[in-house]
């Protein structure tokens, strides 16, 4: 059995006593301080690549932080995990001398740290990852301004070819905004990414499981009054098919302040929005009631749908989801984000103005000015709207076969 390495502390090395003899320090994962006679501290990363034992030099503690050492130590991992050897990428950072900042690497990096306090955390992680699986290990350490569209399809068909065609245009998508950032930075001359338009396959697109027969959507209904789960997890089941927003960063981190109980309106602001723009919600009286409910549950706290486990954080991604599966519901019969489907499918046939449907599921504004300015758009209509449709599930819920919900303004 291999013997556990218990990890580094900073007050570990700051206190250890330097021997005739160089030591090391083992923190896991082939990283090592080690330190020299002379008092030096010296980060090393030891791996093996194509059956030879290899060491880099990653820098001098305190310079390096523990934290950070870590950090190059999982970069490193991550490209032998790829076929690709992190001394080489070390060696081509190093002869591009004064140029080892303006590597795309470098570049989208930063370009990553300004976008990220706009961004969900968990899109933060997402797209950063895929630059460390897909493009660091091959045009990470090349100097931006000189990597050209052939450089870059090559290195957009190696995912292509592993069949995540979403995953090559969102990378893709993802460069080019990188390289724009380096052009408005100064430190690149121009964008590659628009000479690739159609060199790559278009991915196939997958609509989203929803039911729209009314008698079904009745039976979900009466399966999300009836779950026996969490209580949180059964409200947020209630309130979805009421407000259709989108399950993630719109329902799940919704918070108490948002809620106007005297307008009945709830205010998503602009950064949760895919979008961009803030969303206004009509809440209907059945809306407003599941609210109650939950805010004897969570009302002290941030979020409206937090955990019960920790009590200051949301829930999990996947709680309203693995609710659906619970009751029976397949990945191809229903999920969450599916009731928007309902709502946008029923709510058109039963004739309502289709462009008040539009503003209230937030489909993007192509017009990012007018995008800013229209989230007020149709809002008496869909006030009206939003109660109507309420009812309608109810009645739905009660057994009625047919109905058709009052359209008049």
């Amino acid at each position: 059995m291999a013997k556990r390495i218990a990890p580094l502390t900073d007050a570990k090395i700051r206190t250890i006593k330097t021997t005739e003899k160089p030591q090391k320090l083992f923190d896991g994962g082939g990283l090592f301080l080690l330190v020299t006679p002379s008092g030096g501290k010296l980060w090393r990363f030891k791996y093996r690549f194509k059956e030879k034992e290899k060491a880099l030099a990653f820098g001098a503690y305190p310079d390096l932080s523990l934290s950070e050492a870590r950090t190059r130590r999982e970069q490193a991992r991550n490209l032998l995990a790829n076929g690709v050897d992190p001394g080489n990428i070390k060696k081509a950072q190093d002869a591009a001398g004064t140029e080892a900042t303006e590597t795309f690497e470098i570049i989208a990096r930063e370009w990553h740290t300004q976008k990220k306090p706009s961004w969900a955390e968990s899109h933060s992680v997402k797209v950063i990852r895929q630059f460390e699986l897909y493009a660091f290990p091959w045009m990470g350490a090349r100097p931006i301004k000189e990597i050209t569209a052939p450089e870059l399809l090559a290195v957009l068909r190696r995912v292509e070819a592993r069949g995540t065609l979403d995953t090559s245009h969102r990378l893709k998508q993802n460069c080019g905004q990188v390289f724009r950032y380096a052009i408005a930075t100064g430190r690149a001359e121009r964008d590659p990414v628009p000479d690739l338009r159609g060199a790559l396959q278009s991915p196939n697109k997958k609509h989203l499981a929803t039911i729209t027969d009314p008698k079904k959507v009745a039976a979900l209904l009466r399966d999300i009054d009836d779950y026996q789960g969490g209580i949180v997890a059964r409200c947020g089941l209630q309130l979805a098919p009421l407000v259709f927003v989108r399950p993630g960063r719109e329902l799940r981190l919704m918070e108490w302040t948002e809620i106007n109980f005297e307008d009945a309106e709830w205010r998503i602001p602009a950064e949760r929005m895919k979008a961009s723009s803030m969303h206004i919600v009509p809440l209907s009286r059945q809306a407003i009631t599941i609210l109650r409910e939950l805010q004897a549950l969570t009302g002290h706290g941030r979020y409206v749908f937090s955990s019960l486990r920790t009590g200051t954080r949301p829930m999990s991604d996947g709680t309203l989801l693995m609710a659906l599966r619970r009751m029976g519901y397949t990945k191809d019969e229903m999920c969450v984000h599916g009731f928007r489907g309902i709502a946008s499918t029923l709510l058109n046939e039963q004739g309502w103005n289709r462009d008040a449907i539009e503003r209230q599921l937030a489909h993007s504004e192509r017009n990012s000015v007018r995008a800013a300015y229209n989230y007020a758009e149709f809002l008496p209509e869909r006030k009206k709207m939003m109660q109507a449709w309420s009812d309608y599930l109810d009645k739905l819920k009660a057994g009625a076969v047919i109905i058709q919900i009052k359209m008049t303004a």
